[in-house]
């Protein structure tokens, strides 16, 4: 068995700036565009920019956290700080579901779009693998492994190779497509057919929140990044603003190049007859070394993203488990490598089984979104809590006006994870319901310990409050529900809710004499 060993210093400001991108641009840009155009029009673009704004908030609050405790698994670190183990559980839960689920579905993705090549790889009459392409994604898994099995500069190096590709091709796609540009597209059939409910549907389940949903890998791998106090800031700032820019450009160039005939019944339907989207576009403007190159960026960009998440997935393990909840195995760190070996094994299985049993891309991507939003969702309640009771602690990075941020951040979430319709809202966060049950039962029969349990459930209660009330409110409102409570009147009420149980969680955390913000885990 190799002995315990820590996170090495390897990662630079280019390395983890690569990371942020890498991780955002994955199969987002290569599917979204179709579906956010069926569901939102031209209004799409409104869209994805209200999308950059919420991740931006989302992103500034994890500067600060990153900043001032920057800790591998960071993501389920910073809930565990500020109100307790049981937090840090349920939180390090769903990032799993998340992360894992996100490794499956970029390897989905990659297989997707190579069909276009070799139809073989989808079922027939279906986007859905058949048993070789199931193999090709099988083989994509074992080689995200193998780059993250090393060492940590192995899989910096490789991501850094592929992020230089991997945005050449959209860059050339915006270009190309604005030179076919008709503005009669943006007005046809109205700016927004479908009105702000299919603005706030294509955020949620049109691939958006997911497309922008990068930051969390910056956050992972802090224990291993040279200066992070100042470098982690400057990588997540920069990730976030190029890459709005990238999406909206994308959405609009691909709005203004279909062919006008094409949109006579309009918007709807058009993700069926674009469902590649950037490839399908290429082919009906006469530009078939443009779709080729899209297919050939749609193998690696998603790869690229894919191998990122295998290296950030074993840090959210690691950090989970250092929480004192689950596995305090994978806690092992490899002495030679500094890789978390054990917990890589694991993120491998579990990314493994979210490709069974065969799911196309449509149908992870509001599993993935929502589960993603659920894990952000925590950390400006985290802030608060620490703010209150760790004043003290150096903060290189502080957010301003907080007050404001803080609230408004935390209600962009709700509200993104409320979007994703009762479908998805029910099972979800009826799981984490399950595991708050599951945690109080495993940790009850513990009777020196039940003072701790009981704490830990004051600091978390509000946390299932929220659950519950938001699963209500899906199951009456608009976004899949029996439609009881009407758009947009849901939404409000769902704001309103997420402002009372922000103010709530943020003076649930623990008192200054609970925390335990001290721990060396890396080396220079």
């Amino acid at each position: 068995m190799a002995s315990q060993g820590k996170f090495k210093k390897s990662l630079s400001l280019t390395d983890l700036t690569f990371i942020g991108l890498g991780s955002i641009f994955g199969s987002g840009w290569l599917f979204a565009a179709s579906h956010v155009a069926a569901m939102a029009g031209p209004a799409g673009i409104l869209s994805w920019i209200f999308g950059g704004v919420a991740v931006f908030l989302l992103g500034l609050v994890y500067c600060e956290l990153g900043a001032a405790l920057p800790r591998a698994g960071g993501v389920v670190r910073y809930p565990e700080f500020s109100h307790g183990p049981l937090l840090g559980s349920l939180t390090g839960f769903i990032t799993l579901i998340a992360f894992s689920s996100l490794i499956a579905i970029e390897a989905v993705a990659s297989r997707q779009y190579a069909a276009a090549w070799f139809p073989s790889l989808n079922a027939v009459g279906s986007s859905d693998p058949s048993m070789l392409g199931w193999m090709v994604q099988f083989a994509l898994l074992v080689l995200y492994f193998l780059l993250n099995y090393f060492s940590v500069k192995s899989f910096a190096v490789a991501n850094n190779i592929v992020s230089i590709f991997k945005f050449m091709v959209p860059l050339l796609v915006i270009v190309l497509l604005l030179t076919h540009f008709k503005p009669g597209n943006m007005s046809a059939h109205g700016f927004a057919p479908n009105g702000s409910a299919g603005v706030q549907l294509a955020i949620s389940t049109g691939g958006i929140i997911f497309a922008y949903l990068g930051l969390t890998p910056i956050v992972s791998v802090a224990s291993e990044v040279r200066n992070p106090q100042r470098t982690i800031p400057i990588a997540l700032i920069l990730s976030i603003l190029l890459s709005t820019v990238i999406y909206v450009l994308l959405q609009l160039s691909f709005l203004g190049a279909i062919p006008g005939e094409q949109l006579v019944n309009g918007w709807a339907g058009i993700d069926k007859l674009y469902s590649l989207p950037y490839r399908d576009i290429a082919l009906a403007l006469g530009l078939g070394w443009l779709a080729f190159l899209v297919v050939a960026d749609a193998v690696v960009s998603p790869s690229g993203t894919g191998n990122i998440y295998m290296n950030a997935t074993p840090r959210v393990m690691y950090g989970w488990a250092r929480s004192g909840g689950f596995f305090s195995s994978l806690t092992k760190i490899d002495a030679r490598s500094g890789i978390p070996r054990r917990a890589l094994w694991a993120s491998f299985g579990l990314s493994l089984f979210w490709t069974l049993p065969f799911p196309s891309w449509e149908k992870l991507i509001g599993v993935v979104s929502a589960a993603l939003v659920l894990s952000y969702a925590v950390a400006p309640l985290a802030v608060a809590a620490l703010r209150h009771s760790a004043p003290d602690i150096p903060r290189p990075f502080k957010v301003r006006a907080f007050a404001v941020l803080g609230p408004v951040s935390f209600i962009i979430a709700a509200l993104i994870v409320y979007w994703s319709r009762w479908q998805v809202v029910s099972w979800l966060l009826g799981l984490q319901v399950v595991m708050f049950i599951a945690y109080v039962l495993y940790k009850l029969p513990d009777v020196e310990g039940r003072q701790r349990l009981r704490r830990q459930v004051q600091c978390s209660l509000w946390l299932i409050v929220f659950y519950l009330l938001v699963m209500l409110v899906s199951w009456l409102g608009s976004f899949g529900g029996n439609g009881s409570i009407a758009h947009p009147w849901d939404s409000l009420l769902i704001a309103v809710i997420a402002l009372g149980i922000y103010a709530w969680a943020a003076r649930s955390g623990l008192r200054a004499d609970e925390l335990n913000l001290d721990e060396d885990e890396s080396e220079d």
